[in-house]
């Protein structure tokens, strides 16, 4: 009756053995006594260990000569506007461009008029457009082996909340917008986690089943009917999380003071998108992005990354950051904010709102260096972009050169400068990938080279997540 038993140890302490051989490769005994040998004297690194041990490290790293009050003054700015907050939500591409959206309405009414969007309304849509274009993949690949890379694709990234201005630009168009008082924020819009959790769940289980459909042949149309029965269930979940959108809706435009200008109406969805923003997004701009890594001048296109199974794939145009900076000079001076993206988390003061590349010292406290350069940072997985905000500011020096920028960010106006961010131009340089700016700021040469035909990158290169 011990037999099983004494077999399960034997293999165990045969596996065990195993595990515990040193192999070429790994950390032998004599190689662990020679880094242990090569640490600094106990004595002397007694007191940076206490320091360390029972700080945060940002704290110790901080540099003092780097402290002094953050330059505000900015040469070309464009007009202030209330700051939002996106709260416990990976939707910083849907405020960075619908405050783009906003900024230009205002500009085209002198500022006298102002309109603020709704983002719950605009993300309900996100989400359930992101769960059908889930499904139809799955569906488009159902023949391939769950293990493909492009099935494996769809059921660990059924739905998110990151994206990028190209959602904006499909999603706005299909759906239209709605003031923010139309529809408010809810707990789950705010707060995405849960949310994102349950739905994820639900897709990967209406996957399953759609992939059984396919294999045991199953007509289109019965397919396609299940989809739609799928996708009535989802909108269930995000009509109870988020608010089923609202169709139509009462509103009066009013001024910086809050005044009245034109007076209580009632519209559409549609109604209100035509009379805010007035013409197609798609078409209206170029995406660029810095990514050395690749020739510049060339535009790629990132398969799959789209909000909408019929929309459009973020497609961009490669460019140096001094042509990077020209446009968005130009966009700037004519008083037209832009989305951008950045990776903000690198050397960010978060007390300051101040981004420099000399805020933290971390190779002096840990006596060693940091000497990636951009690209490869891009490719080891070290930096990408994180983050979209609205670029709103440039400062320039005599001869017209950038000096420092400023973004609106959507963390509450209480953080950073007012809501704000400044960034050194060298900073800007080292940790800005993207931006989104009207073709008319473009050159001919710059607007052919965006047009020519793309080269299709997967979504797994690792510069193309989604800003969250």
């Amino acid at each position: 009756m011990y037999r099983p038993y004494l077999i399960a140890v034997a293999l165990l302490f045969v596996t065990g053995s195993a595990i515990g051989q040193s192999a070429e490769g790994g950390i032998s005994a004599k190689m662990l006594q020679r880094i242990e040998k090569a640490q600094p004297d106990a004595k002397s690194g007694k007191a940076l260990f206490n320091a360390i041990a029972s700080n945060n490290i940002d704290d110790l790293s901080r540099n003092f000569a780097n402290q002094g009050p953050v330059d505000t003054y900015f040469s070309v700015e464009t007009p202030k506007q209330t700051i939002h907050d996106q709260q416990k939500s990976g939707r910083c591409w849907m405020f960075s461009g619908l405050n783009v959206l906003r900024a230009n309405f205002a500009k085209e009414h002198g500022d006298s008029v102002r309109v603020e969007y709704s983002q719950a309304y605009l993300f309900f849509y996100d989400q359930l457009e992101k769960a059908n274009l889930m499904l139809q993949g799955v569906i488009d690949c159902a023949n391939k082996p769950i293990d493909d890379n492009l099935v494996r694709f769809f059921f660990k990234h059924p739905i998110n909340d990151g994206g990028t201005f190209c959602g904006v630009a499909d999603l706005a168009e299909k759906y239209g917008l709605v003031p923010m008082q139309a529809q408010p924020e809810t707990f789950s819009s705010d707060n995405t986690s849960r949310m994102a959790q349950i739905v994820s769940s639900k897709l990967r289980e209406y996957g399953l089943e759609l992939r059984s459909m396919v294999a045991k042949g199953k007509s289109s149309k019965a397919i396609n009917d299940r989809k739609t029965e799928m996708l009535s269930t989802i909108y269930h979940i995000l009509a109870l999380t988020i608010g089923e959108p609202v169709k139509s809706f009462s509103y009066a435009f009013r001024d910086a003071q809050g005044k009245i200008v034109i007076p209580e109406k009632n519209y559409t969805p549609r109604e209100f998108y035509e009379l805010t923003v007035g013409h197609p997004l798609n078409g209206s701009f170029i995406m660029v992005m810095n990514d050395p890594r690749r020739p510049y001048h060339q535009t790629y296109e990132v398969e799959l990354d789209r909000h909408t199974y019929d929309g459009h794939n973020w497609k961009y145009l490669n460019l140096p950051m001094d042509e990077i900076a020209s446009l968005a000079i130009a966009s700037l001076k004519d008083g037209h904010k832009m989305y951008s993206s950045y990776d903000v988390g690198k050397q960010l003061d978060r007390k300051r709102g101040y981004l420099a590349l000399d805020n933290y010292d971390y190779g002096s406290l840990f006596s060693t260096t940091f000497g990636m350069n951009k690209a490869q940072r891009i490719e080891t997985f070290d930096s990408g972009s994180t983050h979209a905000m609205t670029l709103t500011a440039v400062d320039l020096d005599a001869d017209g050169k950038p000096l420092k920028w400023k973004v609106e960010n959507s963390w509450g106006p209480n953080y950073g400068q007012g809501g704000c961010l400044v960034m050194t131009n060298d900073w800007f340089n080292e940790y800005m990938f993207r931006l989104v700016v009207n073709r008319k700021y473009a050159s001919q040469s710059i607007l052919n080279q965006f047009d020519q035909k793309p080269l299709l990158v997967t979504p797994d290169d690792p510069l193309f997540g989604t800003d969250d």
